[in-house]
Order: structure tokens, then C-alpha cells, then sequence
């Protein structure tokens, strides 16, 4: 399927929107009443820190609603507006958050069904609206919306279009796209669609493995079966290869991004020189401003004496995870926590670790002065941060 081509159609077609409806004003009003925050815009105003009796919070100089995930959110809104009796449907969470997710439910979103792993695309019926999320959608979720003839809101964060423009790149001369992501993340599922022969690297380690492979060979079977969820259809590692080109899902570390951009550019200049690199080896910069921003407002954060860091996002959300591994890697208690409910009476928390498992910890707050360290992912709103926010000072005082 050549597509780019069918991308181009679609935006060309009278049933897809990708820049609302007009209605930015109103939904400008609802949006800020509902997701921001007085007190947090304090915070922001007495240089990121706030002090109540025994707490002194550090907040991150970047966290929250990143551009991408405000304008996905508005447009969602903005599409309730202008189909106020028509059903509606997304095929995937707007952005990772339970609370904004709970709210598009209560404005009768539907998200599209989940049968065996598998969406069931049978209950959307023709002029009925679908939303894209702000992670995108896979080039085969479009057609099949597309050829039924629903209105299509596009709210993919143009950052992401931006991976998707350099694996057509990618495509064009015939690289390998190796996109540095989680081959089950919907940004990915959705990028790999427009890539020709792709491979997806979770980790430093898993490039190593491919690179070794580029230059000393090894056992296809193993190599298949370690990527077979993680590859293109037919792929073969002896020949898809020769040529690669890097991409990554967005909310992936961006050191970790570069680093493998740089294993791979010195793999094919040890195996072809360096007059045939560029022949061999393709990169663009695809690392996402805001990921960027509030890796680096984290990495600032962490410099500072903490004894306590609270990283608040959807238990789904990539971007959140990188920034706890942040804390992690610099052995500072960390808890991540997607909502206030989290946090229990009794001095108890539930949280994800890096692992995924939910655990409960007690005696989570220590006695006396603390200094506790806060920051969010691109998809938490304002509102859900200062929640959490006055439930440490409550909590602190009954201690």
C-alpha cells in the first residue's frame, strides 16, 4: 500500500478534520475550569517550590499537558460541540489519563471494542464520527474508517506525524526502519504501519544484539524469534539489514534514542566504511520537544536534595515510566501514581513500580522536615498535580 498516498487522499476528503471546528473559544473556558490549576500557577510563580508546615515541594521546572496532548484534548471537546447528537467514537484513550479518559466517557466517547486483542471496527456504522489520539492510528485503522464513510477528527500530535514522515523516508530508499519504542504502544503500532521493512528495539541491549548480528552474523531462528512481535511480515535478518534508518516512539528516553542512533551509525561504518555510510545509514532527529523538555526539568530536579519523588501519570503512559526511571536510576524513593486516590489514609500509597506491578507501601512520608520532589507526564492535567499536592500537606499533618 503506497502510504502516502493514502494519506494525502485522506486529508483531502470532506469527511476529515484535523484542525477543529471552530469552537476553540468555548471549549478554551471549559478545558481551563476543569483541568488547571490556581495553586500550581503559584507554585510556578515562586520559582517551582511551595512550602506548608513540614513539606517544601519541588516541582519540576516542565511537567503536565504538553502542546500535543492540550490541542488533542480541545479537539475532542471541540468535536462534542459540533456533533452534539451524532455517536462518537475514539480508537484508543485521547492521552494517558484516567481522569480525561472518565470525562470523554461521560460526554458519550466511545471507545471503539476490544475482542481477542483485536479492535471490533463492526459497531461503527457510516456517518458515524471517530477520533484519532494523540498517539495516531494505524494506516489500516484509517482505511477501514475511511471506506465506511465516517467523519475522521485527526488529533495525532504532530510530532508523531513527524516519525511517520522519516519512515516513508525510510521507505522511499529502501531502509530498514529500526524505531526505538514498545512494539505493543499504540504510537508505535501506528508508526510501524507507515514504515516498509521496520524492526522495533526496546532497549540499548536489544540494538546491541542487532548490531553484533550486522557484523558478525548469527542464529536467524533466534533473531526471529526474539523480534517476532517486533518486526515486519517476512522479515529477514540477513538481508533487511544492509540499509537502516532510525525512528523512535516519542515519549521514549531521548538519551537512550541517541544512543542508539550512534550504535547503529558506527556498526555500518565499521562494516562499510565511512565513504559508503550514508549509502548504509540514515538519521533523523525524531525526539519530541516536550518528552525532551521534561526529561531534562527531571534530570534538573533530581540534583536537588529530595527525599521523596512523586511522578503523577497514567499507569500506561511511556513518557511518565521514562521520567521514574529517572528516580530510580539515582536510587531516590520514588512513587508513581496516576490520581489522589492513590494515596491512603494511614500514611499508605499504591503505586506502579518500573516493573508494572501495583504494590502498596507504608510509611511512605517520613517524620519531620521533608522535601519532596513532583513532576508529571505530558498527559496530566494541572488539576489531578495540585490534588495530590494538598493530600501530602493533609497527610503530613495527622503524622
Amino acid at each position: 500500500m503506497d502510504t502516502k498516498a493514502f494519506k494525502r487522499s485522506l486529508q483531502h476528503s470532506e469527511n476529515y478534520n484535523r484542525k477543529g471546528f471552530g469552537h476553540q473559544a468555548e471549549v478554551a473556558t471549559q478545558l481551563q475550569s476543569e483541568y488547571q490549576s490556581s495553586l500550581i500557577q503559584q507554585i510556578r510563580d515562586r520559582n517551582y517550590t511551595w512550602q506548608r508546615g513540614d513539606v517544601t515541594i519541588r516541582l519540576a521546572q516542565a511537567f503536565g499537558f504538553c502542546w500535543g496532548v492540550e490541542r488533542a484534548v480541545a479537539m475532542a471537546y471541540e468535536t462534542r460541540q459540533h456533533f452534539p447528537t451524532e455517536r462518537i467514537w475514539i480508537t484508543n484513550e485521547i492521552i494517558h489519563n484516567p481522569s480525561v479518559n472518565q470525562r470523554m466517557q461521560e460526554m458519550e466517547v466511545q471507545f471503539v471494542p476490544v475482542e481477542a486483542n483485536q479492535k471490533d471496527f463492526s459497531v461503527v456504522d457510516q456517518g458515524d464520527v471517530v477520533i484519532l489520539p494523540a498517539f495516531g492510528a494505524s494506516v489500516q485503522e484509517m482505511q477501514i474508517l475511511h471506506d465506511k464513510g465516517c467523519q475522521i477528527v485527526d488529533t495525532t500530535c504532530p510530532w508523531v506525524s513527524k516519525v511517520w514522515n522519516t519512515v516513508e523516508k525510510h521507505k522511499k530508499g529502501e531502509y530498514t526502519s529500526i524505531i526505538h519504542g514498545k512494539y505493543k504502544h499504540e504510537e508505535t503500532v501506528a508508526t510501524s504501519s507507515f514504515a516498509g521493512k521496520y524492526l522495533i528495539v526496546l532497549n540499548l541491549q536489544e540494538a546491541e544484539y542487532v548490531s553484533k548480528y550486522i557484523l558478525n552474523g548469527g542464529n536467524r531462528e533466534e533473531f526471529l524469534a526474539k523480534f517476532a512481535k517486533a518486526c515486519s511480515a517476512g522479515f529477514d535478518p540477513d538481508k533487511d539489514l544492509e540499509k537502516v534508518g532510525i525512528a523512535n516512539q516519542t515519549t521514549m528516553l531521548k538519551g537512550d534514542t541517541e544512543k542508539i542512533g550512534k550504535i547503529f551509525e558506527k556498526t555500518m561504518m565499521q562494516k562499510y566504511g565511512p565513504t559508503e555510510l550514508n549509502q548504509h545509514f540514515q538519521n533523523f532527529n525524531t525526539i519530541c520537544d516536550a518528552t525532551q523538555e521534561r526529561q531534562d526539568a527531571m534530570l534538573e530536579l533530581v540534583e536537588d536534595h529530595l527525599d521523596l519523588m512523586v511522578v503523577i501519570g497514567g499507569f500506561n503512559s511511556s513518557n511518565t515510566t521514562q521520567l521514574q526511571q529517572i528516580a530510580f536510576d539515582r536510587s531516590i524513593p520514588s512513587y508513581h501514581i496516576d490520581c489522589v486516590e492513590r494515596i491512603k489514609a494511614g500514611n499508605t500509597i499504591e503505586h506502579r513500580q518500573l516493573t508494572g506491578e501495583l504494590v502498596t507501601t507504608e510509611h511512605w512520608l517520613p517524620e519531620g522536615k521533608i522535601a519532596v520532589g513532583i513532576t508529571s507526564g505530558a498527559s496530566t492535567p494541572d488539576k489531578v498535580v495540585e490534588d495530590i499536592i494538598e493530600k501530602i500537606f493533609a497527610l503530613k499533618t495527622t503524622l
